[in-house]
């Protein structure tokens, strides 16, 4: 018996010699790579020349058939464009990723080129609000928000009417209303706190405490035009408001009789008096800070060189006020007041001086008392009444009137 030599590799498998008839017609003819061509399909009969081992893929399936990934670039380009929070970073993403697209034979080309677009609509609208100034309203009123809550955001002049009329305790919120009818408080002045932690609730009210009453000279010029049942109040930030950035202090003046009303505005300041008033003022506000320097002790004898260098401090104030009133041109109705006016702050200046130098408490007191007879109140309402301003004067805080002869801590003379 003889065994036919193997199959030529580039020959098909089959008889080496001669032909079979075809059983299936057409299908037995040789395809293009040299290999007959049998049908294939599910229902297909099985091919007889097939090596052992090998079967051929079917129809309706091919290994390769695997969807092409999605590029996270434009998935990242399309979700920044639609929070609008990064529009130049989703705009540099999306164009990526269309190169990458392109090139890759990746998908998400509709979601790279939708992120590309939303961004460069955000980048236009924060241009449109830089140039408009939009942008620094719209981060003041996350700022007012979160405020636990509170829509405070009045500004020196106005003046509201706060929750039952109480200007103690916690508010977050103000009506503002007309100075000219009745309110509960009108702001006079604001300023900021620094950066950095809380410094907790005494912290914040001492600091308020010092800068308001510093701070109303410079709205109500001319003290004696302030009642008396009026006080300073301030608005603070609370431990809650610090943290989401608030630092702002906003100082008023409100009445000292809880539930008692203001009516009208405490502000006289260069925006409502004339030039002559407001240097008058200016002047008088020379002495009234260097008598606000007393020290704390009440008696000359618990302190006599905190005493005597207050009176120095006077004496100087009392030099600056005297030239500054022979300094100004006076109109012709207030000349002959305001001259006489500085004549007497001239002889208190030169008591003071000897206050100052005095060599125990009882030469102290000898001139201190003359000294304050020289810069009593009643002394410039002459000339106050030449220049329009108001002529009552205003009660010392003891009620006994404007200074006294038992000491100087806590004496104040307004002229």
């Amino acid at each position: 018996m003889s065994i036919p030599p193997p199959p030529d590799p580039h020959q098909p498998y089959g008889p080496p010699q001669q032909s079979q008839p075809d059983p299936y017609g057409s299908y037995g003819s040789y395809g293009s790579y040299g290999q007959p061509s049998y049908p294939q399909g599910p229902h297909a009969p099985p091919n007889p020349y097939a090596p052992p081992g090998y079967q051929p893929w079917t129809q309706g399936y091919s290994p390769y058939n695997q969807p092409a990934p999605v590029n996270g670039l434009a998935v990242a380009s399309l979700v920044l464009g639609l929070l609008c929070c990064l529009p130049g970073v989703g705009l540099l993403l999306g164009l990526i990723a269309l190169g990458q697209i392109r090139r890759q034979g990746q998908r998400g080309k509709g979601m790279a080129i939708g992120g590309s677009v939303l961004s460069a609509i955000g980048i236009a609208l924060w241009v449109l609000l830089l140039a408009t100034g939009g942008a620094s309203d719209f981060w003041q009123g996350i700022k007012d928000g979160a405020r636990d809550g509170a829509s405070i955001s009045l500004v020196k002049g106005e003046c509201f009417d706060a929750p039952g009329g109480r200007l103690s305790g916690e508010t977050y919120d103000l009506d503002e209303v007309p100075c000219s009818g009745e309110h509960d408080g009108e702001v006079f002045a604001s300023f900021r706190l620094g950066v950095g932690r809380y410094p907790g609730d005494d912290s914040v009210a001492a600091a308020a405490d010092e800068r308001c009453y510093g701070l109303q000279d410079a709205y109500a010029m001319d003290g004696w035009a302030v009642p008396a049942d009026i006080d300073v109040y301030y608005l603070t930030p609370t431990e809650e408001s610090w943290a989401a950035g608030d630092r702002e202090v906003t100082c008023v003046f409100g009445n000292t009789t809880e539930g008692r009303s203001l009516t009208g505005s405490l502000r006289n300041d260069e925006t409502v008096l004339d030039p002559d008033q407001v240097a008058y003022l200016k002047a008088a506000h020379v002495l009234n800070a260097a008598m606000d320097t007393a020290p704390d002790a009440e008696y000359v004898e618990d302190d006599l060189p905190g005493h005597k260098a207050w009176a120095g401090r006077v004496s100087r104030a009392l030099a600056d006020q005297t030239r500054m009133l022979r300094g100004h041109a006076w109109p012709a109705s207030a000349r002959t007041p305001v001259t006489a006016l500085a004549a007497n702050l001239e002889r208190a200046r030169a008591e003071w001086e000897k206050a100052a130098t005095a060599k125990d408490a009882d030469t102290f007191y000898q001139h201190y008392g003359a000294a304050l007879t020289s810069i009593d109140p009643k002394q410039s309402v002459a000339a106050r009444k030449a220049l329009g301003l108001e002529t009552t004067p205003p009660a010392a805080p003891d009620g006994s009137g404007a200074g006294g002869s038992s000491g100087g801590g806590g004496t104040a003379a307004e002229v």
